[in-house]
């Protein structure tokens, strides 16, 4: 490669059409004057294993992967990270000459979010975590890491929500981790902070994930959905709730993506008002 040759990244996953992460990491690689371009990636599941074997060939230096593909590029990577280990999925990946080395950014992007732009300090705190997919995974785990008091899952389905509390239970000590099997079961009135890591309000008609009339004033909401505004989020904003989107989450995961990718610093606010800019 020439040190004129513009290098590549791009994000993977079906679908991609509302994918804000090109804006986001073309400014950024502007703002830096960085001779690189960040592409979308839309790939059928039998093009995945083609696709990574002419990574090089195409001056692919990195990529993000989304659904539906976050677990399945796994056995594709010779190499990940312990947390991408633990959550069960790769978000980031990382081309060099020793390989693909593969990271999940997800988590650490929820508490950057939750500690940076709310001031919300998750340690020896009471959560509730809606949904058990490859989102709650991640920022579960990281709920652990900081050393939350409690989290409780719940999902509907019950053994999805089972698997994860048992294998949160397995890596970590020292937290109460449960599920429930019901939103009834869910002591709403003792959190401390509520998050909906469900796709339940991608939708306009959506219904709010849970009743609005559960709402703790005194609990903080985060809905990992950035757009729409959820009905779930205009419930806490109306009781008075300290309340957030995803939106910082999709910040803070890309920037340390594009860390990992360059070794340089994120330059958070050109990163924040290309997003912002698109919504």
């Amino acid at each position: 490669m020439t040190l004129s040759e513009k290098k590549i990244y791009g994000i993977i996953g079906s679908p991609l059409k509302h994918s804000l992460s090109p804006g986001m990491h073309n400014a950024a690689f502007a703002a830096l004057k960085i001779n690189a371009e960040y592409r979308k990636f839309e790939l059928k599941e039998g093009e995945l294993a083609p696709f990574f074997g002419s990574l090089k060939e195409k001056n692919i230096c990195g990529l993000n992967v989304t659904v539906p593909y976050k677990e399945k590029v796994i056995s594709l990577l010779d190499k990940i990270s312990d947390e991408a280990k633990i959550i069960g999925a790769v978000n980031t990946i990382k081309v060099s000459g020793s390989g693909l080395e593969g990271f999940n950014t997800d988590g650490e992007g929820f508490i950057k979010s939750l500690k940076d732009d709310l001031g919300f300090d998750p340690r020896a705190k009471a959560v509730i975590i809606l949904g058990a997919g490859g989102a709650s995974r991640a920022i579960s785990v990281y709920l652990c890491k900081e050393k939350s008091a409690s989290i409780v899952i719940y999902d509907i389905d019950r053994d999805k929500a089972a698997r994860l509390a048992n294998h949160l239970k397995e890596n970590f000590k020292g937290v109460n981790l449960s599920h429930a099997g019901s939103v009834a079961e869910l002591p709403l009135d003792k959190a401390d902070l509520l998050v909906n890591a469900t796709p339940i309000g991608l939708k306009e008609s959506d219904p709010c994930v849970i009743d609005p009339g559960l709402l703790n004033r005194n609990t903080m909401v985060y809905d990992i959905i950035y757009n729409p505004k959820t009905k779930l989020l205009k419930a806490a904003e109306e009781k008075a709730s300290k309340a957030a989107s995803g939106l910082g989450m999709f910040l803070y995961q890309g920037m340390a993506a594009f860390e990992i990718w360059t070794g340089e610093p994120a330059p958070k606010e050109v990163m924040q008002k290309a997003l912002e800019g698109h919504i």
